[in-house]
């Protein structure tokens, strides 16, 4: 970290004070041309880049679509089964789980399948890195068609954790006696909670990696096990976090153990690699036409592969005078780092370091923030641009890409 990054903080911290006094936003406001970066390059040069990444694409998803004997991707089959190189394994939707996997998290929550479905005591299963799904036709229709199995308590079959306090923590859960905190606490109820995560079955602890031999701070719950690197977020965003207790987050702050494969293990079950079956395309997230949706009214991204929401966020939008654009845009230009720099409406800014920017329109782009933590809460922040907490704004980076559209409405 620089000097100049360093001494930063301090007068950051201060601006941050003045920030938050902006009034909640309350009726729609016709937008103005601000924001807080310059735009990168002409309107006529984003345009051209943008219809020939879409081009490039439509073609793709054609040519896919021709190797599953479909005449157009419109045609292709609504019941899918993909595969999964990574694992030589496939996933599909014959009883949900290909939808419930994209729809809950994905790789990031669940990992890859490690075994294609089988049954086990009568029902329709399958085996994933960190999970396992369970079919439930008593559900059909319902949320409850696809459950997840209780592989947590099964990897620590054995063990025997110490209750916590209930006072010992920020939340008590009397169901189990066991307490969450800080970061665990943060990333459980963004990620999932209780349908996903389950309960705590054991307080934050250190424990060994068995596969790096690095001395972690752990904790395990009925479904899963949270494993803290405070390495994924670059210290400087620490340090913001700190001076101003804002609740910053890195996307792989909280790494998910295997807990799936050990269930898996310790049932007696060694899947192979399997082989991939005709008309079942190699899973991307260019298997669907990806779509962003930015809600004004709610201050609420959503994240689409065809009609599949895949990943919402909340946002903190252009306040009242830098009003975020509404309209159908479509990313044009991304970086991965840039320096906020302008100037407008009697205001002046320079802001250095800001994570994950890709934009959208003129100069309003969607990055990562490290200045206030007010997103989805109503306040608007912004000089147009969608603010975003750091690992929402890297999650879009990897996912999206340039002629991605965004749709931007209240």
């Amino acid at each position: 970290m620089t000097r100049a990054r360093s001494a930063l903080v301090a007068g950051l911290a201060a601006l941050l004070a003045a920030a938050l006094a902006i009034p909640i936003w309350t009726r729609p406001v016709e937008a103005v041309s601000v924001a807080d970066f310059a735009p990168p390059m002409p309107a006529a040069e984003a345009q051209a880049r943008v219809a020939q990444a879409q081009a490039a694409e439509a073609a793709a998803l054609a040519a896919q679509a021709r190797r599953l004997n479909a005449t157009s991707p419109e045609l292709l089959p609504k019941i899918q089964k993909v595969f999964f190189g990574q694992s030589a394994h496939h996933l599909s939707d014959r009883v949900g789980f290909l939808t419930f996997w994209r729809e809950n998290g994905g790789v990031m929550i669940f990992g890859y399948p490690i075994s294609e479905e089988i049954v086990e005591g009568g029902r329709i299963v399958q085996y994933f890195e960190r999970a396992r799904f369970e079919y439930h036709p008593e559900a059909l229709g319902t949320p409850e068609q696809v459950q997840l199995g209780l592989v947590g308590r099964e990897a620590t079959a054995g063990r025997a954790f110490p209750p916590g306090a209930p006072d010992a923590g920020e939340e008590y859960f009397p169901e189990t006696g066991h307490t969450l905190s800080g970061k665990f606490r943060y990333f459980w109820h963004k990620r999932g909670g209780l349908r996903v995560f389950g309960y705590p079955i054991s307080e934050p602890m250190d424990e060994v990696n068995p596969l790096d031999g690095q001395m972690r701070r752990v904790q395990y719950f009925e479904r899963a096990r949270f494993e803290y690197r405070p390495e994924a977020l670059d210290g400087f965003y620490q340090q913001m976090a700190l001076a101003n207790g804002l609740n910053l987050l890195g996307l792989h702050e909280i790494e998910l153990g295997d807990v799936g494969r050990q269930a898996a293990q310790q049932r007696g079950y060694q899947f192979g690699r399997g082989h991939e079956l005709p008309g079942a395309p190699d899973w991307s997230s260019l298997v669907w036409p990806r779509r962003i949706e930015v809600n004004l009214s709610t201050q609420w991204l959503t994240a689409y592969e065809g009609d599949v929401p895949v990943f919402s966020a909340p946002v903190a939008t252009g306040k009242d005078g830098f009003n975020t654009p509404t309209g159908s845009y479509a990313i044009y230009s991304r970086t991965p780092m840039e320096t906020m720099v302008g100037s407008s409406g009697g205001e002046t800014w320079y802001v250095p370091d800001i994570p994950w920017v890709q934009y959208v329109v003129g100069g309003v782009a969607l990055h990562g923030t490290y200045w206030h933590d007010r997103w989805g809460t109503g306040v608007r922040m912004s000089h147009g641009c969608i603010n975003l907490n750091i690992d929402d704004a890297e999650w879009l980076y990897n996912w999206a890409d340039i002629g991605t559209p965004v749709d931007i409405h209240y």
